[in-house]
């Protein structure tokens, strides 16, 4: 049984019709970046939950949960209209493997990461552990549209503090971007435009992948990286390829 913290919204930032963060003071559960908690709300004398992943690292002094709105959901439309000072519920406890504790040894870390899924990735490049660990650090962010990629003030500030440690691949599929890669991820690894643009091969002597976002890229990215030798990473069989399916 799930014990629930009362919560309160401290900000509600709007990114476009359909992308929203919240900011939320709490009694801050414990939890490794990456990890994801579950927003609820008492929804007609009935508890609506939902997973997120939080954008905030340990230690911040209030969450960030970044979503999207789910048409006809019973719970993203209400969390979309909330203003600071409205009521909420968070899980006491934290769940998830996607982080740099459960990753076998490696000199670069790559990041693919759709829509919504860049939330755990920030929480981690904002933690010491994530640039102590690794040679180089590729984030390639994938959204459909240039209004959809959202944190750019954070994604630069990392940039800034970390120069060529962490290379930062935007793709934008149905809008030409300067600086992105106008296609999918998929395509840009079959093409060698996202290696070409990272100045590093992706190799299972050296690299290691973690993915969080929509499921079918998760699936075509990692049936690629079979296809390279690149398997399933389990804490009792090591691999090159940590995924989150929490949707």
């Amino acid at each position: 049984m799930t014990n629930w913290l009362q919560a309160k919204v401290v900000e509600n930032r709007q990114w476009n019709e359909r992308l929203f963060s919240l900011r939320i003071a709490v009694p801050l559960p414990k939890f490794k970046a990456g990890q994801f908690l579950r927003i609820a709300l008492e929804i007609d004398g009935e508890i609506i939950a939902r997973p997120y992943s939080l954008v905030n690292a340990p230690g911040e002094a209030e969450l960030e949960i970044f979503f999207n709105i789910v048409e006809q959901g019973p719970l993203t439309p209400r969390l979309a209209s909330m203003q600071p000072g409205s009521q909420l519920l968070v899980s006491e406890a934290a769940n998830g493997f996607l982080v740099i504790d459960e990753i076998p040894q490696a000199r670069y870390l790559w990041m693919f990461a759709t829509g919504t899924g860049i939330g755990p990735f920030l929480s981690i490049l904002k933690t010491e552990q994530a640039w102590q660990r690794f040679e180089k650090i590729v984030l390639a962010y994938s959204v459909r549209s240039q209004s959809e990629l959202a944190y750019a003030e954070l994604i630069a500030q990392l940039q800034n503090q970390h120069g060529e440690q962490l290379c930062f691949v935007p793709l934008v599929t149905r809008q030409a971007v300067p600086e992105a890669l106008n296609m999918r991820v998929t395509a840009a690894l079959i093409s060698g435009a996202l290696e070409a643009k990272a100045g590093i091969k992706l190799l299972t002597e050296t690299s290691h992948v973690m993915m969080c976002g929509n499921s079918e890229m998760i699936t075509e990215v990692s049936s690629l990286l079979a296809d390279r030798g690149m398997q399933r990473h389990r804490r009792r069989e090591p691999g090159h390829i940590t995924t989150e399916k929490y949707h």
